[in-house]
């Protein structure tokens, strides 16, 4: 199984960029996951083109709230994936998170805008950082591969 995650895209509508990213990084993916800090139902409608799951964001309106959760557990192929946004500083974000979960195998945040792969008391720790420019960093998108193993990779555009 193929995944496509973005985190933190903060657009208010569907961009040039966006469908590029979409084309070239996502389109062919099984399942797209996106992490919060969406800011538009216009992004979410777009990315539903193929099974997409979402969580809502800080920087999320009260209608992406009421959109999408703010914590989900996905059963993709043998593997229990944690999808959520995060909150506070960046640092000690990653204990936050991890004690919002049990018995998963990876666990898919976003907030902090700095892409993340790797793994911390048995969990794979995964953040695509931001594909659309809203940080001092680089753009980036995520995809994970699930088959016997669980692989990450953080791509930047």
């Amino acid at each position: 199984m193929k995944i496509g995650v973005l985190s933190d895209t903060h657009l208010y509508r569907v961009t040039k960029e966006l469908r590029e990213i979409y084309d070239n990084y996502l389109s062919d993916k099984d399942v797209i996951l996106h992490a919060g800090d969406i800011v538009s139902p216009e992004i979410v409608d777009f990315l539903n083109k193929k099974t997409f799951h979402g969580v809502h964001g800080n920087m999320d309106p009260h209608e992406i709230k009421e959109m999408l959760p703010e914590k989900k557990i996905l059963e993709l192929g043998q593997y229990r994936v944690g999808l959520i946004h995060g909150w506070g500083s960046p640092a000690g974000l990653e204990d936050r998170i991890l004690s919002e979960f049990h018995d998963v195998d990876v666990i898919i945040y976003g907030h902090s805008h700095q892409a993340t792969n790797r793994v911390k008391n048995g969990v794979l720790l995964f953040n695509s950082g931001t594909a659309t420019g809203y940080t001092h960093s680089s753009n980036t998108v995520g995809m994970l591969e699930l088959s016997d193993t669980i692989y990450g990779e953080i791509v930047t555009l």
